[in-house]
C-alpha cells in the first residue's frame, strides 16, 4: 500500500500570523497542496492560536476533498474543536502549551487510563485516533491496550541519527513498526522527515500508512515551488 503524504500547513498560517491579514492564504494553500497530489492535510492548533487558528479548522473542513487530520494536545478546547469539525484522524499529541514543536511521544503507560477515555470519545464519534508515541517497542504495545486505531512514530530522533548512522538510526523504529504490526495497529510518522531521509525511512518501514510532513517540506517549497515540492516528497515515498 502506497504512503500518504499528509501536508502540515501550521507553517504557512505562521507567516500569514507575522503580518496579520490572509496572506499566504491558508485554506487557498490548503487546496493547492491537494491539487498538486498531497493526499491529506494536517494542521496542529494549539491554544494560544500562534499559527493555526480554530477558525481555520473550520473552514477547512468543509473545503477539503483529502484526508483531514487534526493533531494536538487534547485539552477541553482541543476536544470540542475537534468533535465540532469531525475530521478523519485525530492524531493525540503531549505538546505543552508553551512548546515550541512538538518533542515527545507520550508516556503511556502513565496517562493510560486517560488516553483510554479520550480515545473512547473520539472513536463514539466515528474519528480514526492516532497517538503519537516514541518509537519503543513496549509503548507501541500499551497504546494499543488504548483503543487507538493507529500510532504516529516521533521522527526526530531518526532524522538526527541518520545524519551520523542511518543503520542505528532506523533499527528502534524498525521494531516499534513491527510491535504495531503484531497488535493491529497502523503506523504513521512525522517530525523532522525531509528529502534527505524520507526515502529511506519508508523502505525499512514497509507498513507506513502516512507521513505528516510540514516545516521542512514548506522551507523547501521556497526554493523548489509548493508544486515540485511535493511531487519531490511524493517521489521519495514511492522509491523501493
Amino acid at each position: 500500500m502506497p504512503t500518504r503524504l499528509s501536508v502540515n500547513i501550521n507553517k504557512v498560517a505562521t507567516l500569514r500570523n507575522a503580518r496579520g491579514g490572509h496572506v499566504p492564504n491558508v485554506l487557498q494553500v490548503a487546496l493547492d497542496c491537494e491539487r498538486f497530489g498531497a493526499q491529506g492535510i494536517t494542521v496542529h492548533p494549539r491554544p494560544d492560536e500562534r499559527h493555526i487558528r480554530y477558525d481555520d479548522v473550520r473552514a477547512l473542513k468543509p473545503a477539503l476533498h483529502t484526508e483531514f487530520n487534526i493533531e494536538g494536545n487534547p485539552v477541553d478546547s482541543f476536544v470540542v474543536l475537534a468533535l465540532d469539525v469531525c475530521p478523519h484522524q485525530v492524531t493525540l499529541v503531549p505538546d505543552a502549551h508553551d512548546a515550541i514543536t512538538s518533542n515527545a511521544g507520550w508516556d503511556v503507560k502513565r496517562h493510560a487510563r486517560f488516553l483510554r477515555d479520550i480515545v473512547a470519545v473520539f472513536k463514539a464519534k466515528h474519528i480514526r485516533t492516532s497517538i503519537f508515541v516514541d518509537a519503543d517497542a513496549d509503548t507501541v504495545r500499551r497504546a494499543a491496550d488504548t483503543g487507538a486505531d493507529r500510532i504516529e512514530l516521533y521522527t526526530e530522533p531518526y532524522a538526527l541519527r541518520y545524519l551520523h548512522d542511518r543503520e542505528q538510526a532506523i533499527a528502534d523504529f524498525v521494531q516499534a513498526a513491527q510491535a504495531a504490526q503484531a497488535v493491529n495497529l497502523g503506523v504513521n510518522a512525522g517530525h523532522d522527515l525531509n528529502l534527505d531521509n524520507l526515502a529511506y525511512f519508508r523502505r525499512h518501514i514497509p507498513a507506513l500508512l502516512e507521513v505528516s510532513i510540514g516545516h521542512a517540506l514548506i522551507s523547501d517549497a521556497l526554493y523548489f515551488g509548493l508544486e515540485n515540492t511535493i511531487q519531490l516528497y511524493l517521489r521519495q515515498l514511492q522509491e523501493r
